[in-house]
């Protein structure tokens, strides 16, 4: 772990500022010379600091984030057209996506132990590296008969998104002041959530279902292309602003975990331990994870559903999706609002779940209706509901 360069390089560079105990630091006048030569005699304890150099870190880790998880969904939204491309069945279509979801489960204890082991800034790398190296495996695929190339590409690329999934909550708590941890937080997911996005309208407007099969190959390696050139981009500036930790913590309890050495025993075994004999977090998990699986399910079929009842209508499904996506956003701060307000979190949940299987419904008995206005209210519904469930 690079810990001592990363702590090197941002006490000697002379743009970075800090406000002690500042809620605001970004409004008030960068201390002088003067005053950080007293300022670092001061015990790191008296003084908590936050340094503007943190918008940055968040900013590159949102991009970061979302490159990978627009690849998510890259393939499923034009199925139709991966599927006639490569001469394959839509179940493998459907694989490019739930490798996603199979690779999380047995991988998140695993780099979850890493992170905590290594640091943010090692995690980071192995994250922006394997999502770029996947990125530039898929340019090579563009073959009919390379669809396997294709898919090692995006299994690299749905391995990478376990060193990324957990990053927000330990970026938020390393960089930020305790309040701003929790915007800090919403934010990186915000990253996520807008990766998916971009993942449902870029395809369809990039790739055309053209009735000639190499015109179809070249809107594919200009996507590609696209997506390696970004992700390219992200690990030059992941290697260059990404560091494992400010040089002083932001807060008490971060000084405590910075004081630990990093390689020494951690609760981190204890903790699932606890958590897995706690009745009310496996009633959470039990009911989140029905949640998300069904909004998987969705996103991963959208393009088949749509086409069934609007044949030729690819770029609609990839507008639902975006609509399901920018309406479960809204849905999550209203729901953030709420609980700030009322704290009653059982309350909400049970609410916010209820409406998200009515919703289902009306949008599973209306997809047939003719008028496909009516899956776009449907489908913002479902998402406002269901999508805004997930982040909390």
């Amino acid at each position: 772990m690079d810990l001592k360069h990363s702590n090197t390089m941002e006490s000697t560079t002379s743009v970075e500022t800090f406000v002690p105990n500042s809620k605001s630091t970004d409004l008030i006048k960068p201390p002088s010379a003067s005053d950080d030569h007293l300022e670092s005699q001061k015990p790191v304890s008296s003084e908590f600091r936050v340094y503007k150099r943190r918008w940055i870190v968040l900013a590159i880790f949102c991009l970061y984030s979302a490159s990978n998880a627009l690849q998510w969904i890259q393939y499923s939204i034009i199925a139709n057209i991966v599927q006639r491309y490569y001469g394959i069945s839509s179940t493998w279509v459907d694989w490019t996506s739930m490798i996603y979801m199979v690779i999380y489960i047995p991988l998140i204890f695993p780099a979850s132990w890493f992170l905590d082991k290594m640091g943010l800034r090692v995690a980071a790398i192995c994250g922006v590296l394997g999502t770029c190296l996947g990125a530039w495996i898929k340019v090579f695929s563009v073959h009919p008969d390379l669809f396997y190339v294709s898919f090692i590409g995006q299994s690299i690329v749905a391995t990478s998104q376990v060193f990324i999934l957990s990053l927000p909550a330990r970026l938020a708590a390393v960089w930020f002041g305790p309040d701003q941890v929790s915007s800090a937080c919403s934010i990186g997911v915000f990253g996520n959530q807008l990766g998916i996005a971009i993942g449902f309208v870029m395809p369809p407007i990039l790739v055309r279902n053209h009735d000639d099969l190499d015109l179809v190959g070249r809107d594919l390696k200009f996507m590609f292309y696209l997506v390696a050139g970004y992700t390219s981009l992200l690990v030059v500036l992941v290697l260059i602003f990404i560091r494992a930790q400010p040089p002083t913590p932001p807060s008490a309890a971060q000084e405590a975990t910075m004081s630990r050495n990093p390689m020494q025993s951690s609760p981190f075994l204890h903790s699932i331990k606890r958590l897995m004999t706690n009745k009310n977090y496996i009633l959470l998990l039990i009911s989140y994870g029905v949640n998300v699986g069904v909004f998987y399910a969705i996103s991963t079929l959208l393009n088949q559903i749509v086409l069934l009842h609007y044949p030729g209508h690819e770029l609609d499904a990839g507008q639902i999706g975006l609509c399901i996506i920018l309406l479960g956003m809204a849905g999550s701060v209203v729901s953030g609002i709420v609980l700030d307000k009322t704290h009653k979190f059982k309350e909400t949940t049970l609410a916010v779940y209820a409406l998200s299987m009515v919703c289902m419904w009306i949008y599973t008995f209306t997809l047939n209706t003719g008028f496909i206005w009516v899956v776009y209210v449907t489908s913002s519904l479902l998402g406002f509901f269901m999508t805004g469930y997930l982040p909390g």
